[in-house]
């Protein structure tokens, strides 16, 4: 086997030895070489390996530190539900080391202000590295076509409300200007694609659920078919690059990969609780996975994990959005929707893929280009999402073949529940490798204190920003 990399004799400051590569040329046996808080080099099997440290990685996976776009660490002013430690404490013992936030908060972030002061806050405090989609705000939607970059290079646009939604575009000449300016901009949007005129029209005749077998007829997929149809033809109009979260319809996945076929710049993300649950779950087991858009039925499902298998989904997220157990509990109507997630993510995809029977290569490939490449590109996160020389050093160790039972003793989100609870999962994250030092350990938990940044964007050049 041809070296991986141009190796180096001098002591390395950790070494990965023995595991499975998950590299973007595939996966292969070998060890990572990490020197300054990056990989500098990738060694074969069998290669002479450098003095320093070491980490056994024999018998898992070795994949880049995961990358989880959709998250809600609730700061500011939701602290009581979670706090950003907490939060990055569960994304790190799911293999997760960088994540992108919400902005739906109290105040949400609507503005540049917004953001410096969120990042004020977090400084010192997080686990993992962090970006921030800013929030559309459709009374001023001509700024997003100034955004610096350095602030954020997404926009999140609620076109349906919910309990902590800031802001709703309920206006379609609001929503248009908004897809224009941040086509100037060069500004991705990320969108909860929802139309809420739909649901305000069924509300009229139906009236509120109160039961949760009634929950997804209160809130059906023409909500999100409606909307999905709408973007489109914004993207085709203004030529917006656009990123529509938590699909969970057969009919969404549909357009949206036509949609791609056809060379717009839109794309989708699939969320781990609409591939591992159903509609009978919420029907049967209530609250915890009463969410927004809601669970559907199998047909929905199976057609997710087509768009996992097949390469047309870019990204999962967790959407993780803890609420307290005496908020999930209120009748159906008033429970607020959401779970938390972001530690449960790699781990439930990936006993899913095992499930349907999935090679343990090709499922670390699907998760390496879901939780990775596709991310990383996406939201331009450079040095994040691969397993290669010169990235940072984020590394998660993986497990494949362990059978574990997890528990609320096992959730790290503030919340102290998870919709997983009594799941059997195939597959255990044992280490978590960040900036060059292991940070989690499953035996031994934390190791020294928070190493998070927040990744700021790339300055405009002067071309663009005149």
């Amino acid at each position: 086997m041809e070296p991986l990399s141009t190796p180096n004799p001098a002591p390395a400051d950790l070494i990965v030895e023995g595991g499975r590569l998950v590299t973007p040329e595939g996966v292969r046996n070998g060890t990572v070489v990490i020197r300054e808080g990056r990989v500098s080099t990738l060694l074969a099997a069998g290669e002479p390996v450098p003095a320093g440290p070491r980490l056994d990685a024999r018998g898992r996976y070795v994949l880049p530190g995961l990358i989880d776009s959709h998250v809600h660490f609730r700061t500011p002013g939701l602290e009581y539900k979670e706090t950003w430690e907490h939060g990055s404490r569960a994304a790190l013992s799911g293999g997760v080391t960088t994540v992108v936030d919400m902005p739906n908060t109290r105040p949400p972030s609507l503005d540049e202000a917004g953001i410096r002061a969120k990042a004020d806050r977090i400084a010192g405090r997080s686990w993992a590295d962090y970006r921030f989609h800013i929030g559309a705000d459709p009374d001023h939607p001509e700024l997003l076509a100034d955004l610096d970059p350095r602030i954020a290079t997404s926009a999140k646009v609620f076109m349906a409300g919910h309990h902590t939604a800031p802001v709703v575009f309920r206006d379609g000449e609001q929503l248009r200007r908004a897809f224009a300016a941040a086509a100037r901009g060069g500004v991705r949007l990320v969108l909860h694609a929802e139309d809420q005129h739909v649901f305000d029209l069924l509300d009229v005749s139906s009236g509120a659920p109160d039961s949760y077998g009634q929950y997804e007829p209160h809130r059906p997929r023409s909500g999100g078919i409606v909307a999905v149809a709408h973007v489109v033809r914004l993207v085709r109009e203004y030529g917006t690059k656009a990123h529509i979260l938590h699909v969970s319809s057969a009919e969404e996945a549909d357009l949206l990969t036509a949609a791609a076929a056809e060379g717009l710049p839109l794309t989708f993300e699939v969320t781990g609780h609409h591939l591992s649950f159903t509609h009978d779950d919420t029907a049967r087991r209530g609250p915890r996975t009463r969410l927004s858009p809601a669970i559907r039925d199998g047909r929905d499902q199976r057609r997710l994990w087509q768009a996992v298998l097949h390469g047309q989904a870019v990204t999962l997220g967790s959407d993780h959005a803890p609420h307290t157990v005496e908020e999930k509990n209120r009748p159906p109507a008033e429970a607020p929707p959401g779970l938390p997630g972001v530690q449960e993510l790699a781990t439930a995809v990936w006993t899913g893929l095992h499930t349907r029977g999935v090679e343990p290569d090709e499922a670390a490939l699907h998760l390496a280009r879901l939780m990775g490449d596709g991310p990383a590109r996406l939201f331009d996160l450079p040095g994040k999402g691969r397993l290669e020389p010169g990235a940072d050093a984020d590394l998660a160790l993986l497990d494949p073949s362990e059978r574990w039972q997890f528990s609320a003793r096992d959730v790290m989100s503030l919340c102290g529940w998870s919709a997983y609870e009594g799941w059997t999962f195939t597959g255990r994250f044992t280490t978590t490798v960040k900036a060059g030092r292991v940070s989690w350990d499953v035996r031994t938990g934390f190791a020294g204190r928070p190493q998070g940044h927040w990744l700021q964007g790339a300055a405009r050049s002067l071309e663009v920003a005149r």
